[in-house]
């Protein structure tokens, strides 16, 4: 019994790492040269944000949102799209089945590129908001 509880907790552990695990490699450079903050702009207007969500919500789950919305608002204004998406009653929504999209899903898609954050931000936005929110800030410039 201790054998197969030792190996589950390596297993959660191993998971939790995995998940929290972040980018090494980054592509955003430092100065204030206006030619390469417009475009910063144009590269962010592409990027859209998507909140997959059921009709019944818990209080982590609307903080998702609500964290991701103040977030994005927050560093980029009008910049980047926020969409949040009721999945049960637009079931027919055709990023639900191009991301095959069948729980609640936060997803930071541009162009053809998709990154899905949900475990981070389910795991960060009642109890470290702060974290997610710089998360999603790397995330939107990562792509």
């Amino acid at each position: 019994m201790k054998k197969k509880l030792s190996i589950l907790s390596f297993f959660m552990l191993l998971a939790v790492v995995s998940v929290t695990a972040q980018c090494c490699n980054s592509s955003a450079k430092e100065g204030d040269n206006s030619e390469s903050q417009s475009e910063t702009v144009a590269e962010v207007s592409d990027v859209e944000v998507y909140y997959f969500h059921a009709t019944r919500r818990c209080a982590t789950c609307q903080a998702v949102e609500k964290v991701t919305k103040e977030a994005l608002t927050e560093k980029y204004g009008e910049d980047v799209t926020f969409q949040s998406i009721n999945r049960e009653k637009q079931s027919d929504h055709p990023l639900i089945k191009k991301h095959n999209v069948s729980g609640q899903t936060l997803l930071i898609i541009k162009g053809d590129k998709a990154e899905n954050i949900t475990n981070f931000a389910f795991m960060n936005a009642r109890t470290n908001p702060e974290k997610l929110k710089s998360k999603i800030v790397e995330t939107v410039e990562s792509l």
